[in-house]
């Protein structure tokens, strides 16, 4: 599958998408607080997109080798990295959660975001790693603009996140979005500078790198053929955006009022 670029249009028809996805996230927001379950979060992320008029992309989903996914959002708690199902184990005080949601609009376009939830007060290194994967995840897409690699952006992200003594996930990256969930190219977190395709104004992706407080290392969890853990059960973190590159830079499609506050680094290169 090769690269689409979007046109004004499809780019039109994708602010929409993302604008929805980060809305079920700002919905959700208020209710995350202790005692709450993963799959009540994930009821109150259906019901913002039944009133929304959208679908989850989740339901169902089902690439080759894995079953269908149950579920509408993916919560993972913890040293979940990725995939986590949706269950009726309340969230404590101290846990952390990554809220990952692609909606479908009724025109068939995909909106995909992820954002992290503190739960109470939590430790220090819990705090220190979502706020460093959140600027990791920044300064990958800084990197965004016509004539960069694909490359620039992944080895941003591992140089910083390495930096601070985080481990990048290798297995998962982000991916080009549009009228299918996952389309080319693969967005990785890690690399070399110049290296891989060439941005061009028009292509939409994501960037949503996965950090580790330990190693990077990663495994299943029991047999439901989705969850992945850490393999040493440390703490891991992601955020996700979905960014356009423009013919200047990029736009990140998927910010909303409910975000947290941009990086002092971000103000800085954009002012």
């Amino acid at each position: 599958m090769s690269i689409t670029i979007k046109t004004a249009a499809d780019i039109a028809a994708m602010r929409e998408a993302c604008r929805l996805a980060s809305e079920v996230l700002d919905y959700i927001a208020p209710h995350i607080q202790p005692g709450i379950t993963t799959l009540e979060i994930d009821r109150l992320g259906a019901e913002c997109m039944a009133r929304q008029g959208t679908r989850s992309a989740t339901v169902g989903y089902q690439p080759p080798g894995y079953p269908p996914y149950p579920a509408s959002l993916c919560t993972s708690v913890n040293h979940v990295v990725c995939h986590g199902i949706p269950n009726d184990k309340p969230l404590k005080k101290g846990d952390i959660v990554n809220v990952d949601v692609t909606v479908i609009t009724q025109d068939g376009w995909y909106g995909d975001s992820s954002r992290m939830y503190l739960i109470g007060e939590c430790s220090v290194a819990a705090k220190r790693l979502c706020a460093l994967t959140y600027e990791a995840m920044w300064h990958g897409i800084l990197q965004v603009k016509p004539g960069a690699k694909l490359g620039d952006i992944g080895h941003a992200i591992q140089k910083f996140a390495e930096g601070h003594g985080l481990s990048v996930v290798r297995e998962f990256c982000g991916h080009g979005i549009g009228k299918n969930f996952h389309e080319e190219p693969q967005v990785l977190h890690y690399g070399r500078p110049g290296t891989l395709e060439e941005l061009k104004p028009g292509m939409i992706f994501t960037i949503e790198p996965m950090l580790n407080v330990g190693r990077r290392e990663i495994k299943e969890l029991g047999n439901d053929g989705w969850t992945i853990i850490t393999k040493d059960r440390s703490l891991s973190a992601q955020w996700e955006h979905t960014v356009l590159v423009t013919p200047t830079g990029y736009e990140v499609l998927t910010l909303s009022a409910g975000y947290p506050a941009l990086p002092d680094f971000v103000h800085a290169t954009t002012t």
